[in-house]
C-alpha cells in the first residue's frame, strides 16, 4: 500500500481533497492522510472524519508567517516519522516550505509541490522567489497545472525539466452542477438580482483577482447599463476589501456591486446558474477553480489565460481578456449582454470543453500515477 500525505495551508476545507478521499477509497493499494496548516481547528478534520482519512491539524498563525513556518517544520518532523508516509504533496507555498524541509529531513522518498501560485512572488513579493526556488530544489517533482504554470517555472523559477510534470485540474461533474432552482431563486432574492444582468466573480479578495479593474469597468458601464449588477462571492484580505468599498463608494457604484463573502459549497452550483456570466480578471494566476466551475455550469465566461482556459478560444468557448486591461472587461459585458444568442451557444461550447479538458478522473489519475513513478525509480 501506498501512503501519500495531501498538505495545505490556511484553508479549512478543501474540495478537491474530500474528492481525493472519497476516490481513495475505491483503491486498496492507496493509503491517503491530510494535514491542515491553521490558525484555528480547521473543517478539514471533520471532512475526513467523515470519510474514514486520517487528518492531522498544525496550528499555524497566518498573521505571523515566519515565526510560523519555523514552528511547523519540528511538528511536521515528528509527525512524518510517526507516520512515515511514502509521498508528501504540499499546495501552497505556506505549507510547501516547511512541508518540504521536514519531509527531507524525515527520509521521505517522494516530495511533491503543486504550484497553485505561481508568478504571486514574481509580481508582488520578489524577495521570496528565492523561497520558491529552495521549494522546487527540495521536491523530488513539481507539479503544474497549466502551460503558463509550467513555463514560468522553467523560466523564472529556473526548476530542472525533468522534475516538471503537468496535471491539469479537474472536477467531478455532479458535484459540480448539483443546483436547484429553489437556491437559485433564493440567492436572487437575497442579492436583489431580480431583473438585472448579473456578473459574477468567485475569488478571495486578494489583489491579483483583478476586483479593482472590475470597479473601473463598472464606472465605465453604469451610466448606458444601468441594470447590470456584480456580485462577488470569496472572503480575503481586510484591508483589501476595505479599500474596494471605499472606491466603489467614491464612484457611486455601491448599487451596482455586492459582496456576498462566503457561501456555502453546497450552494455554489445555484449561485453559478443565478448569474448571466462569469468574470474572472485575476492577473498570473496559474489555474482558476471557479472558471472550471462556471464552464460546467454553462455559464458565459470571460477570464484571463489562466489554466482552466489554456485551451479556450477567444468567442467560441469563453471570451479571452488581456491582463490588467478594463477595456477588455467592458468589452466582454457589452458583447455578452448585447448578443444572448451568441452568449447562450458559448455557454454551450464551453460547457463541452470542460467536459472534454476538465474532469476529476483526468486529475486523480495523473496525480497517481506521478505517485507511483517516484516510488519506482
Amino acid at each position: 500500500m501506498i501512503h501519500i500525505v495531501e498538505m495545505m495551508a490556511d484553508e479549512s476545507s478543501v474540495p478537491y481533497f474530500n474528492w481525493f478521499a472519497e476516490e481513495s477509497k475505491k483503491h486498496s493499494d492507496l493509503k491517503l492522510s491530510f494535514i491542515s496548516l491553521n490558525p484555528f481547528s480547521p473543517q478539514m478534520l471533520d471532512d475526513m472524519k467523515q470519510r474514514s482519512c486520517d487528518c492531522y491539524w498544525i496550528q499555524y498563525d497566518t498573521t505571523h508567517r515566519k515565526s510560523s513556518m519555523l514552528k511547523a517544520i519540528p511538528q511536521l518532523y515528528l509527525l512524518f516519522r510517526k507516520i512515515r508516509p511514502d509521498v508528501v504533496h504540499t499546495h501552497l507555498f505556506d505549507d510547501s516550505l516547511p512541508g518540504l524541509i521536514a519531509a527531507k529531513l524525515a527520509g521521505i522518498k517522494v516530495r511533491i509541490i503543486t504550484k497553485q501560485d505561481t508568478g504571486f512572488h514574481w509580481n508582488y513579493k520578489p524577495f521570496y522567489v528565492f523561497f520558491d526556488r529552495i521549494n522546487n530544489f527540495l521536491a523530488t517533482y513539481i507539479h503544474t497545472v497549466a502551460s503558463e504554470s509550467n513555463q514560468f517555472v522553467l523560466e523564472k523559477e529556473k526548476a530542472k525539466a525533468e522534475k516538471v510534470h503537468l496535471i491539469r485540474n479537474g472536477f467531478p461533474y455532479k458535484a459540480m452542477t448539483n443546483s436547484n432552482e429553489q437556491t437559485v431563486t433564493e440567492l436572487r432574492n437575497q442579492y436583489n438580482l431580480e431583473n438585472k444582468f448579473v456578473i459574477g466573480t468567485v475569488a478571495r479578495l486578494i489583489e491579483w483577482k483583478g476586483h479593482q479593474l472590475i470597479i473601473q469597468a463598472a464606472e465605465k458601464l453604469a451610466t448606458d447599463y444601468p441594470n447590470i449588477k456584480f456580485i462577488w462571492a470569496g472572503t480575503g484580505d481586510s484591508n483589501y476589501k476595505t479599500r474596494l468599498i471605499e472606491m466603489i463608494k467614491k464612484k457611486n457604484l455601491e448599487n451596482n456591486i455586492v459582496f456576498t463573502d462566503w457561501i456555502d459549497r453546497s450552494k455554489m452550483p445555484s449561485f453559478y446558474k443565478s448569474l448571466n456570466m462569469y468574470l474572472h480578471p485575476a492577473i498570473k494566476e496559474p489555474f482558476g477553480f471557479a472558471i472550471s466551475e462556471a464552464l460546467m455550469n454553462k455559464i458565459a465566461v470571460a477570464c484571463t489565460k489562466t489554466g482552466s482556459s489554456d485551451f479556450i478560444i477567444h468567442k467560441k468557448e469563453g471570451f479571452m481578456l488581456r491582463e490588467n486591461n478594463v477595456d477588455d472587461i467592458v468589452n466582454s459585458i457589452k458583447y455578452y449582454y448585447n448578443n444572448p444568442e451568441i452568449t447562450r451557444q458559448i455557454a454551450e461550447a464551453g460547457h463541452n470543453y470542460s467536459l472534454k479538458n476538465l474532469t476529476f478522473d483526468k486529475m486523480w489519475a495523473g496525480h497517481v500515477a506521478l505517485y507511483k513513478k517516484g516510488l519506482v525509480l
